[in-house]
């Protein structure tokens, strides 16, 4: 299972919130089948709907 932390540890040299977006589409069509949000991300440019952006870049992209 894909953590979100796991995710943000991993690459603290993210700056944005679209950064991490990008990485989450990237790890999901390499084959990831579970994620898991477990942490807000504290990007300066994080949005309300930051929650569903990141399960649509888990499940939609390249599927």
């Amino acid at each position: 299972m894909l953590l979100l932390s796991d995710i943000m540890i991993a690459n603290q040299q993210f700056k944005t919130f679209e950064e991490l977006e990008a990485a989450v589409s990237e790890i999901a069509n390499s084959g990831e089948r579970f994620f898991r949000i477990d942490v807000k991300p504290q990007y300066f440019d994080t949005p309300n709907d930051w929650e569903e952006r990141l399960e649509a870049a888990f499940s939609t992209l390249g599927r």
